[in-house]
């Protein structure tokens, strides 16, 4: 990603300069009657709302016929909120196609990969590579971009909605065309293609880029290759979609930010994030917490990841809960407490922004049971008594607005195509986890109380001491080149199973694993161990290993083994290698030792990086530590992790807005205190 030198944020409709946090929801008043659009502006006034994102549902209302226009319900609502000093990020509409068009034009609609159509009935039935589908969405966005251009609450623009959530894989006629000329761009002959692809297997051999196809249903496995240039093409097909709303809104309105809401979280990895990231003129992102061990480790890591994808600027957090959701399993309601700590654990990795889905509970619709600002109970309620109280701190925190991220020593390296290309069928087990794994360290890093940022292949390493690149599946050469580089000026570099295997074109790199890494490295595996779903392997260090082992030869008289495996077949032979190079390092975890097993691995990496946490021992693993920075200042977040209170008296600086019932010098249960502090030459 190019790193804007005049980044843009909200065009806030007065006081522009006044540093404030954005703070609402997603707001939708067609679905409710005129009377109920007053309590809202009375509501949000109330609890400190200052920008809703509207629209974003609302094509059939707009538009109700291929010629008929309404815009009278939409300038009474942005009149509205105008005068209730609360500004506007305005969506395009374009999210969800109306009745009419998909009738008219069923040509739109998406086909999986067993070529059954995908209906209408839910949201997001149309194909990113529908020029149909095309020319209407933007007729509206041109429309929308020329009546409200001047409307002074219009603060940023809203491109779609979270992109391809539900549509990002399309097997349609428009997606093989389309994809056949993102080939030819790619590889220029069919030649190419051919050897990138390795099509002398199968009889695959293309004579014409016009036989390829996406990767349908076939009788066995798929080209491994078409399904990851599939993959890359996908997220490239929304891309593409992303700037023709986009160059439509910055032709009208070139004054007006544009954003789109990413969703970092969980396995949502379809999209190329990071790669997405300079399309636009502010990052947004949404995330949901789903339940588990990690729950709150896994908020912070993709907070932490969304935040390394704006550069460590400031970013928008456009939707999460305020409490319970409505499409898992079961939908748990939030703790006391938890409405704040989520929303302020994304700021402290970087949101200027905090938002919620929505502002009012819907009583229809296949959303009703979400949370909202505004709950069914209404606001007479607990949810709304923590929306307000979260809207004065908010208020209260405006010095740290505009503040950025400040670099940790270490890093997590996140590699989406190695994301996408290690979890492929046909490989040595179906049960790795990429994200997962990454997770686990990132967990050990918290429980350990030390910072580490989330970055994504691309950024530069030349801040960091020590970088973590859990199954860095895919390393082209020149990856393999800059890690070298890393390493040997003093760098410590920590990877693990399955990595350095292929190279872009998922060919394996010959000559034994882990293939580019293999020198730097200095050990070589012929053949990989995975492990069956109940096989455990226990290490000499009194770890315990799952899912994966490899039978390592070292070849390098500088390598240290630092844990063997002490039973099964691999008994005796290393298992944790070590190899020093002038002041860095590059070691090998091969296998996965989990959220139990890392730490203390992970403890002795950090020792011989010289890295230390910043914490005083008792908060360490208890507290997550954030530090912002701006204005001579380093803000400290610190998030307790635990259902207990923790003693943080001993930590210098200035307590800001602290929460209900918060004492000086001890953090009670899910709570988070912010301290102001002197910044120091390090």
């Amino acid at each position: 990603m190019t790193r804007d030198p005049s980044p843009r944020w909200l065009r806030w409709p007065t006081d522009e300069s006044r540093p404030r946090f954005a703070y609402g929801a997603d707001y939708n008043p067609e679905q409710w009657p005129r009377e109920v659009w007053q309590e809202d502006i009375r509501l949000m006034r109330e609890a400190g709302v200052n920008i809703v994102s509207l629209a974003i549902f609302s094509w059939a209302r707009i538009q109700p016929a291929p010629d008929a226009w309404d815009f009278a319900w939409l300038d009474e609502a942005m009149d509205l909120l105008h005068s209730g000093g609360i500004a506007v990020d305005l969506a395009t509409a374009t999210a969800s196609p109306p009745p009419w068009l998909s009738t008219l034009h069923p040509e739109i609609l998406p086909v999986n990969e067993r070529g059954e159509t995908v209906w209408p009935g839910a949201r997001q039935h149309w194909r990113p590579t529908s020029p149909v589908f095309r020319e209407h969405a933007l007729r509206l966005t041109t429309a929308m971009a020329e009546r409200y251009r001047d409307h002074p609450a219009l603060a940023a623009w809203h491109v779609s909605n979270e992109l391809g959530c539900h549509n990002v894989y399309d097997y349609s006629d428009d997606a093989a065309g389309a994809f056949r000329d993102w080939l030819r761009a790619r590889y220029g002959t069919v030649e190419a293609l051919n050897a990138a692809w390795g099509t002398d297997f199968w009889s695959q051999r293309y004579g014409a880029f016009e036989q390829v196809l996406p990767p349908r249903l076939a009788a066995s496995h798929p080209n491994p290759t078409q399904q990851l240039d599939f993959k890359r093409f996908s997220s490239d097909a929304l891309k593409d979609y992303l700037r023709a709303e986009r160059d439509v809104l910055r032709r009208v309105t070139p004054e007006v930010p544009v954003t789109t809401n990413f969703m970092v979280m969980g396995e949502t990895k379809g999209m190329h994030y990071a790669d997405w990231a300079g399309e636009i003129d502010f990052v947004s992102n949404d995330h949901y917490v789903r339940p588990g061990a990690q729950s709150r480790d896994e908020l912070s890591f993709s907070a932490n990841l969304t935040g390394n994808i704006a550069g460590g600027r400031p970013w928008f957090l456009m939707e999460h809960s305020t409490s319970a959701v409505n499409w898992q399993s079961v939908n748990v309601a939030k703790r006391e407490g938890e409405l704040a700590r989520d929303s302020l654990l994304h700021v402290a990795h970087g949101a200027d922004a905090v938002c919620f889905f929505q502002w009012r509970q819907s009583a229809a619709g296949a959303e009703k049971y979400h949370s909202a600002m505004v709950p069914h109970a209404g606001a007479d309620s607990e949810v709304f008594r923590s929306v307000v109280e979260l809207g004065a701190r908010l208020g209260s925190l405006a010095e740290v607005v505009g503040s950025e991220r400040k670099p940790a020593r270490a890093a997590i390296l996140f590699d989406w195509e190695s994301w996408w290309a290690s979890e492929q069928d046909s490989h040595p087990t179906e049960l790795l986890n990429y994200r997962q794994e990454a997770l686990d360290w990132y967990s050990a890093f918290l429980a350990l109380g030390v910072r580490a940022d989330v970055i994504h292949t691309g950024a530069s390493l030349d801040s960091y001491d020590l970088v973590v690149a859990p199954i860095l599946h895919v390393v082209p050469q020149p990856l393999a080149k800059e890690l070298a580089r890393f390493v040997e000026r003093g760098g410590h570099l920590v990877t693990t199973y399955f990595s350095g295997v292929v190279d872009e074109n998922d060919h394996a790199w010959l000559g034994g694993y882990p293939g580019a890494l293999r020198d730097l490295l200095g050990i070589r595996i012929e053949e990989f161990a995975p492990l069956l779903p109940a096989q455990r392997v226990t290490l000499d260090d009194g770890s315990v290993g799952t899912l994966w082992t490899d039978r390592i030869a070292v070849t390098d008289g500088d390598v240290e083994v630092w844990a063997r495996y002490e039973d099964g077949q691999l008994a005796g032979g290393p298992a944790i290698t070590r190899r020093a190079l002038g002041e860095g390092s590059a070691a090998y975890v091969s296998t996965r030792l989990g959220t139990e097993g890392l730490p203390a691995l992970l403890e002795r990496l950090l020792g011989a990086a010289g890295i230390g946490s910043e914490l005083p021992e008792p908060a360490r693993g208890r507290v997550e530590l954030t530090v912002r920075s701006g204005a001579g200042n380093d803000y400290w977040f610190l998030v307790n992790r635990t259902d207990e209170p923790v003693d943080i008296a001993g930590l210098a600086g200035e307590p800001l807005a602290p929460g209900a019932g918060q004492r000086p010098g001890l953090l009670p249960p899910r709570g988070v205190a912010v301290l102001r502090r002197e910044q120091r030459a390090d």
